[in-house]
Formats: C-alpha cells, structure tokens, sequence
C-alpha cells in the first residue's frame, strides 16, 4: 500500500482531539457525534490491514520507518505482523462500541472525556506498532495519563483517586525499570556491534549471554506482569475496574491487558530466549494460581463489576500458561484467547454498565428475576456469560481448549490444573447469572426497569457476531497469526536453558 496506513491509524484520533479542543463545551451533542464519527472512521481505516494482509509470511508488514534522532541510534519504525494485528483491529473495532456505550452515561466534563478515550486509542495502537524500543517506551507511557485521567476524574466519587493513583504507582513502577533494561539493551548492541540502535529487529540479533537475559528478561517480566496483571501483581486491578467509568473498564480490560501479554511475546521472549525457557516452570506456576485463584475470589464476590474484575485475572492466566508452552497450540491459543477476552470481558462490562445505569447498584443481591422485565437483555447476558466459561460453539472454548492442548505437551499437572479453573468458571458465572436473572422479583425497583434500547442492542450485536464467529470458525483468526507463530516457536526452540543452579545466575558463577 501507499498509504502509510500505520501512521494514519496511530495519529487520525488525535486529529479528532484536535476537532473536539475546538468545539464548545456546552454543545455536548455534536461533540459526542463527533467522537463517534472519528472513532467509527478509524475502525473503516483499520479495515485494509485485514484485507491487505498476507498470511502466508511472518515477516513484518504496512512497515514505516524514519529516521527520528539519527545520533542516538532513535527512528519512527512501525510494522505489524499476525500477532499485532489482531490486537490493533481489536482496538479500533472496540472504540466505536465505548463510545455509543458512554453516550447517556457521562454527562460531566464530556469534551474532556472523549478527547481522554481518543488520546488513549491512539497510546494503545502505537504500542501494536511500535518496532522502535524507545518508540514503544514512549506509547507505553503515554497511554498511561487519559486512563488515569479516566479513573480519576469520572470513576466512582468514593474510591476513585485511590484507584487511580494505585494504577499508575503499580505500571510507573514496572516501566522504570523496563526502562532501565531497554538502556542496557542499547549500550551493550554498541558494545558488541559498534552501533547504537533502538531498533528491535536488530537487537533480536543479537547473542546476549545468559547471565544478562537473566536480569533483563526478569525487569521487561516485571512491567508486563503488572499489566496483565500476573498473580500476586493484581492487587491493582480490581480497585481500577470497580471506580472506573463503564468505558474505562471495557478498554481496561479489553485492551491495556493485553499490552502486558503482548509485550511477553513480543519483546520478552524473543529477545531473551534462554531466559524464557528457564523461567517457565515459574511462570507456569504463576498462571496456575492466577486461574484457580482469580476464580475462587470470583465465587466470594458481591459486586458484578468486582466479579468480572477478578475473572480477568483467572483469564489472563489462561494466556500466560498457553504463551510459555512454546508449542503451536497453546501460543495460537493464548493469542486467540487475548482476543476472546477481550470481547467476552468488555462485553460483560457493558452489560453490567446498562444494569448500573438503570439502577445505580451493581450488588448481586439487590437484582433478582431480571429475565422477566428484560428478556432481551437476560438473553445477550447468558451468550456472553456462557462464552465466558468456554462453552463449545462460543469463542471461549476455543483459546481455553488450545492452551490446554498444548499445555498437555509440556506437562500434564499444568493442564490439569489449569483444567480445574474452566470448571471453577462455570460455577461462579452461572451461579452469578441465576442470582441476577432468574427466580421472582422481590425488588420492586427492579418490576418495571426497560428492556435494551436500540443503541444497546446496536453496540452489543457486534460483539456477539464475533463470539460466535471466533466459536463455530476459528481459523478466520487462526490463520492470521500462523506464519508469525511458527517464527516465534522456531526462535524459542533453537534456544534452550541452560541447567544452572539459581545461586549460581545470581552470584554469576556460571562457566
């Protein structure tokens, strides 16, 4: 393509900031149309990624690249391949739908709001793109300010700036030291080849001794494992989803997530392949008890929100178990699963958003009987829900059963027990959805609430096209992220650990 598409993509929201700082803010309506046709543009723009693709390479594409600070080694370089793909469609495909979903919902400070869910598009797909470490860094970064601006300013008033600051603490931290690991990264690429480059494709290049992967593959796993968030580093999340706006939550959970999963196969494994295979034990350990975790603090929950909250974190488990199997299945899977949960996930978020709307709680207790005044909201919220606990047919089963699969190849006990959290799965969901659906009313706030609206019928249609879609025919995605897949296994696999004694990497007795 001529176009460069990339670019369009990472910088067209923030023209649409540019429209919205200039429009007054008392005329709420045209702003909220303008962000609507701004977002929904992006989405169309994004289209010929999918349609231009070729799936039949691994290799980087639609790339760009400029010289930015030629001195120090620094350049504007932007690609995709099957892996980022998925993830920037993903992104622009969600954005349209938050959108619609806050249009009654925030109704203070709207201009500033839609310019904050612009801005943090644009963080978020320039992080897809980015094959420039410092370039990533600074997209990184940037996505960090509109949703802490998000949380902070149109959360819940109780909790609200607790929540924020606690966000940006936990990923400020990981990223200093992300930070610091890029740097020596950059020094020791000029130290070995006499150049100074950011440029991650070079440095993939590069043969680094495993005593250096070691501490650099742990200080990259520390600002990802914040954002995913890996058990015990979760304590985050769900203070974040509980305060923050429906539409926060939805881009929370759908994309910022991923940005953590996606720096894993990204970034970490491949440029500290020995490192990688010898934490594997550990962090498949991690994933477990994030999945069986995350599921039994689920079962205790009485708040919807902080409930699908905590499901994130037995979710992303999931992902983490199928990417450190470093078989075609079980990273096929953990990929495929990233996108599940993102629609799955974000769906359930704006169902629980309509009910708050309405009702301005979200205790499980305070519902009860809801099928009977909205049937065609109990039959949307039983689809999502049932994708959500991977029932066969539904996009769910599909990432679970592949990261099973291939966690099976590696060692049977992980995939038993990562097993165990699919059944744990179906018993707080459905047991959340009969509390809230089924049985009498017995509040009388809840006898006459109304049904869905056509403009949220309109923005959930979408999202259960694709759960279905993704259920009955994966390899629509599938293949997309085959060829970069197999690259990414071949490269892990003409790398092995080498057996050394802990003590041993840390003293740096290693012969």
């Amino acid at each position: 393509m001529n176009l460069p598409i990339l670019s369009i993509l990472i910088f067209f929201p923030m023209l649409g900031v540019v429209l919205i700082t200039m429009l007054s803010r008392e005329n709420q309506w045209v702003i909220k149309w303008t962000t609507l046709v701004v977002a929904v543009l992006e989405f169309i723009f994004s289209l010929p990624l999918w349609f231009r693709f070729d799936s039949d390479t691994a290799a980087m594409q639609f790339v760009e690249r400029l010289s930015w600070f030629p001195s120090y080694g620094i350049s504007y370089h932007v690609g995709i391949d099957g892996i980022s793909l998925l993830l920037v469609l993903l992104t622009t495909f969600l954005t349209p739908i938050c959108v619609m979903a806050c249009w009654k919902d925030i109704q203070d400070k709207v201009k500033e709001f839609m310019i904050c869910l612009l801005f943090l598009e644009t963080g978020m797909i320039g992080v897809f793109c980015a094959l420039d470490l410092f370039l990533f860094y600074i997209f990184w970064e940037v996505m960090l300010i509109p949703m802490y601006l998000l949380i902070g300013v149109w959360g819940a008033p109780a909790r609200r700036i607790y929540a924020a600051v606690k966000f940006f603490l936990f990923t400020m931290f990981g990223s200093l030291l992300m930070l610091v690991a890029i740097l020596v990264l950059y020094f020791y690429h000029h130290k070995v080849t006499g150049v100074y480059t950011f440029d991650l494709l070079k440095i993939y290049g590069l043969q680094i001794p495993f005593q250096m992967q070691f501490w650099m593959f742990l200080a990259f796993a520390l600002a990802f494992a914040i954002k995913v968030p890996m058990f015990p580093f979760h304590t985050w999340l769900p203070d974040a989803h509980t305060e923050a706006p429906t539409v926060g939550s939805v881009m929370l959970a759908a994309v910022l997530l991923k940005m953590g999963t996606y720096g894993f196969i990204r970034f970490n494994m491949p440029l500290f392949p020995e490192a990688a295979w010898y934490f594997v034990p550990l962090f498949s350990v991690l994933a477990i008890i994030g999945i069986i975790y995350g599921a039994l603090v689920c079962m205790m929950q009485i708040d919807l929100k902080r409930l699908i909250a905590f499901s994130s974190v037995s979710h992303l488990g999931f992902v983490m178990l199928g990417l450190f199997t470093y078989n075609m299945a079980g990273v096929q899977g953990g990929i495929i699963q990233m996108i599940n949960h993102g629609l799955s996930t974000g769906a359930l978020f704006l169902i629980v958003g309509i009910i708050y709307e309405r009702r301005h709680t979200r205790l499980i207790a305070e519902f009860g009987g809801l099928s009977t005044p909205m049937p065609i909201y109990a039959a949307i919220f039983m689809v999502v829900a049932l994708s959500s606990i991977g029932l066969p047919g539904l996009n769910g089963f599909v990432g679970e059963f592949l990261i099973l699969l291939g966690a099976f190849k590696i060692n049977k006990i992980y995939a038993i027990l990562g097993a165990s959290g699919v059944i744990f799965a179906a018993c707080y969901m459905l047991w959340m959805f009969q509390r809230v659906m089924f049985g009498v009313v017995t509040n009388e706030k809840n006898r006459n609430l109304p049904d869905l609206t056509t403009r949220e019928i309109a923005y959930l249609v979408p999202l259960l096209i694709f759960i279905v879609w993704i259920g009955i025919y994966p390899n629509t995605f599938l293949n997309k992220t085959k060829a970069s897949t197999e690259n990414f296994i071949a490269r892990m696999e003409r790398a092995k650990a080498p057996k050394v004694a802990l003590v041993d990497v840390i003293k740096g007795d290693i012969r």
